[in-house]
């Protein structure tokens, strides 16, 4: 009988080990394992998070406000002396050449320099004319056009000649710059009328009266021959004669590339 219990206890023990565990009985381990392993996403989730991340580290920039010292402004009616580099006359210079120019002294605005001395000027001759035999002076008309700094710098200009007082018996005659020679109408009467006055003297000696009208006219005649071969004065600008220019409009230049001081070295004609 004894035995016959045994055999059913050890029966039913065997069927309680080969039994499966239930699923929701995660051994303490397991769980452990689950709890602590990352979670796991898929590449497009990280992109996403990537960007948003991005997007929210960039700021937008702000506008930069131009600043007004960086550009200067020579006003419109500054005048600027200079001295030529090389002679200009009416006899020998054409309408096209080059006018070649340099600045004799600094230009300060606002305590600030806008032209250094030495500072070079370039032109050019747009109208030129030799003194008349009767009528008619001589004339010159430039423009400055460029204008070069020590630095290398060049700024276009609209310039024109204001005066020239190292230029004699000339003058300015218009808003243009056009230098003119004296008039020489007096120079031309007595040019006449001295051969005129000889001539009749001499006739007057000879034949009397109707000698002194064929002398004064003889004369007369040698008088204008003279003239028609006699030019007028030539307009002639040396090398070194001082002038001066106008600035016709504003010029802005580049307050970095223009040099705030100025060589103590004048330029002498």
């Amino acid at each position: 009988m004894r035995l016959f219990f045994a055999v059913i206890i050890l029966s039913l023990c065997a069927i309680a080990q080969t039994q499966p565990a239930p699923e929701s009985a995660a051994t303490p381990a397991t769980a452990a394992s689950a709890t602590a392993s990352p979670a796991i996403t898929s590449p497009a989730a990280e992109s996403s998070m990537s960007t948003t991340a991005a997007t929210d580290k960039i700021t937008t920039p702000k506008p930069v406000a131009k600043d007004s010292a960086a550009e200067l402004t020579i006003p419109s009616g500054t005048k600027v002396p200079l001295v030529l580099k090389h002679a200009i006359s009416t006899r020998g210079t054409h309408e096209g050449d080059a006018v070649y120019a340099e600045t004799t002294f600094p230009l300060v605005v606002n305590n600030r320099v806008l032209i250094p001395a030495g500072t070079y000027v370039q032109g050019r001759i747009t109208h030129i004319q030799r003194g008349g035999h009767i009528s008619g002076r001589a004339e010159v008309l430039m423009h400055f056009t460029t204008m070069i700094y020590p630095s290398g710098y060049t700024v276009m200009l609209p310039a024109a000649l204001d005066s020239a007082p190292g230029v004699d018996k000339t003058g300015v005659t218009d808003e243009e710059g056009t230098v003119k020679a004296d008039s020489q109408t007096a120079e031309k009467v007595g040019t006449i009328a001295g051969p005129a006055a000889t001539g009749a003297v001499i006739g007057a000696a000879a034949s009397g009266v109707k000698g002194l009208a064929i002398g004064g006219a003889a004369g007369a005649a040698v008088g204008t021959a003279i003239a028609m071969l006699t030019r007028g004065n030539d307009v002639k600008m040396d090398v070194g004669t001082s002038v001066e220019m106008v600035i016709q409009r504003d010029v802005h230049v580049d307050a970095a590339r223009v040099p705030n001081t100025t060589s103590t070295a004048a330029v002498t004609p």
